[in-house]
């Protein structure tokens, strides 16, 4: 044997080898750059926070072209009405405050001065994974003077995370764990999933008891939380958290059971009582006090949801109005984070509030432009008034089509059938309002200010809503004596989502829904005091009356009972009172 053909032996058996290196080398290279591209992309959406001065600031990521943006509470808090954001583009943005969420430690700011802002596309944080592979990118250490967002890369460690408030309302529910390194300056920043898709916001991390430094266990808001509450917040609001108005227990066999329960809750009207096993809630199911609590924390007040118990080994499904976590009080004066501390001459660093933000920045000394300032406007109860205004004005365009009813004033008459074939007929004058109907009239004074009462008696209030009906196709939001965007939520804790709109006079309350697909006005709820239930009614169908759109089909429910299905079949209007059929 010839060293020759041992040579050739020793080559031909090492070739497989060689190939499988060079093939695993080039899937490697290809992995790298892919990742390359992702952050490449996403970097364009990142925003580098400062207060207008330089003292104070973080990170945030753009959501849409328009320039609405994401960051913490915490962040922004410390930045003021009007702040100053720089991308990559190496451009400094002036950004106006939008609306804030303190208990979950997010704030929405809109960037201005385009209207094609490079922006993330929103992921679905449920569709996360322990392992998953993600990326935080911002401002860390204000690292990124130039505006370019410093990236790390980690994985997903724990998901569902619980954290209690920490002496302020700032609570952490179902948030995402993660071992990528966030440091100070990164609170607000995105987390990204592998293909670049924004599921979380940088907030919290846990740190050495000597030193603000990440040990391994970051924690993102999940973006799915914060979708729940996005149109509250665009709508310029200090946005509230939810709760049951009930407690709840750890039972044998750790099960959940209901400790105490407000009798004044809507749970409670709806049925539940203390001892009752809860099953689920929200289409989750629930296997502790933890749980509970993680899914509770990603709603808004007001929303109604799907609540599943057991009682002896029954179960029953219900759906349940939430309450405010927080007394409007509270959330008129929030407690803020603590302002950055000063650091000693000459040196800087992350001295932010918990160590989350950066101490300062030399920023260009540019004046904001004048007419940037009426894009913010003070109000009670509110983050910024002014995108308040702009939701209402974009969500009345739903009424577009009724507005032949404008000015149209005088004694309405309607007239038609039940469902159950019952006539009825509706008066709706200057000074009073009338139903007509077998085994359940009803009369409503109108003059010397008299009270809306249930009438007619268990319709939680029909002829009252009915008016506030009336007013508003008639007069306008001008009427009302408050009139506001709340947000969106899904029509009757199941349906298809809605934005709604929120009225008060004459001591009644009204949501008014408007399908979010198309701006279709769906109906209205109207309640005559606090901790009722509403007169609910939904609209079924439109139809022609003297040429004018009006419901010619709708639902009446109260409580957990159907009042009543009417079909309008003729409409008398105004002072000439001319009949007309619907078509």
């Amino acid at each position: 044997m010839t060293a020759k053909w041992i040579r050739c032996a020793l080559g031909f058996l090492c070739l497989p080898m060689l190939q499988a290196l060079n093939a695993a080398e080039t899937d490697v290279l290809k992995a790298q750059q892919a990742r390359v591209e992702v952050v490449q992309k996403v970097a364009t959406s990142v925003v580098a926070i400062f207060s207008a001065d330089g003292n104070g600031g973080g990170s945030g990521v753009l959501i849409s072209a328009d320039g609405y943006a994401l960051s913490n509470y915490h962040v922004t808090s410390a930045c003021g009405d009007f702040m100053k954001c720089g991308l990559n583009d190496g451009k400094l943005y002036d950004a106006v405050i939008v609306g804030i969420d303190p208990t979950g430690d997010v704030a929405v700011l809109k960037l201005l001065g385009r209207d094609d802002f490079p922006h993330a596309t929103l992921g679905d944080s449920d569709a996360l994974a322990v392992g998953d592979w993600t990326y935080a990118m911002g401002n860390p250490f204000l690292l990124a003077t130039d505006f370019q967002p410093t990236v790390t890369a980690g994985i997903v460690s724990g998901l569902h995370r619980y954290q209690y408030p920490a002496g302020t309302l700032l609570e952490y529910t179902d948030c995402i764990q993660v071992d990528t390194s966030i440091n100070p300056g990164n609170s607000g920043g995105p987390l990204f999933n592998a293909a670049g898709e924004l599921v979380g916001i940088n907030g919290r991390i846990s740190v050495e008891k000597r030193g603000r430094v990440n040990v391994g266990a970051g924690y993102s808001i999940s973006i799915n939380q914060i979708k729940h509450f996005l149109d509250h917040l665009k709508g310029g609001h200090v946005v509230d958290h939810a709760t049951l108005g009930a407690t709840v227990r750890t039972g044998a066999d750790r099960i959940v059971l209901i400790d105490s329960i407000l009798e004044q809750s809507d749970a409670y009207r709806r049925g539940l009582r203390e001892d009752d096993e809860l099953v689920a809630f929200a289409g989750r199911p629930i296997g502790s006090v933890n749980q509970y609590k993680n899914i509770l924390g990603i709603y808004p007040k007001g929303w109604s949801l799907p609540l599943v118990y057991r009682r002896d080994g029954k179960k029953q499904e219900i759906v349940v109005e939430l309450r405010a976590l927080h007394r409007a009080s509270e959330l008129k004066q929030p407690a803020t984070p603590k302002a950055p501390r000063p650091q000693p001459k000459g040196k800087k660093g992350p001295e932010g509030p918990d160590g989350e933000g950066p101490a300062t920045a030399k920023l260009p000394d540019e004046k904001l432009p004048d007419e940037y300032k009426k894009l913010f406007v003070k109000k009670t109860g509110y983050a910024n008034y002014y995108f308040n205004q702009q939701e209402q004005q974009r969500v009345l365009r739903g009424l577009d089509s009724l507005q032949s009813w404008k000015a149209v004033s005088g004694k309405w008459k309607l007239t038609g059938k039940t469902v159950a074939n019952e006539d009825f007929s509706l008066t709706m004058s200057e000074t009073k309002l009338g139903l007509l109907l077998p085994n359940r009239p009803g009369l409503q004074p109108l003059e010397n200010g008299a009270d809306f009462l249930d009438e007619p008696p268990g319709s939680g209030g029909l002829l009252a809503a009915l008016q506030q009906l009336k007013l508003l196709l008639t007069n306008g939001p001008e009427v009302f004596t408050e009139f506001s965007y709340v947000g969106s939520q899904p029509l009757d804790g199941r349906g298809a989502s809605v934005d709604v709109l929120l009225t008060r006079k004459g001591g009644v309350e009204t949501l008014w829904y408007f399908r979010k697909a198309d701006a279709t006005f769906v109906g209205f709820d109207s309640s005559l005091g606090t901790d009722v239930d509403a007169c609910e009614i939904r609209f079924l169908q439109f139809g022609d009356f003297a040429g004018k759109k009006f419901p010619s089909r709708f639902t009446i429910r109260h409580g957990d009972a159907d009042f009543a299905t009417f079909d309008v079949l003729t409409m008398e209007v105004g002072p000439a009172a001319a009949t007309e059929g619907a078509n």
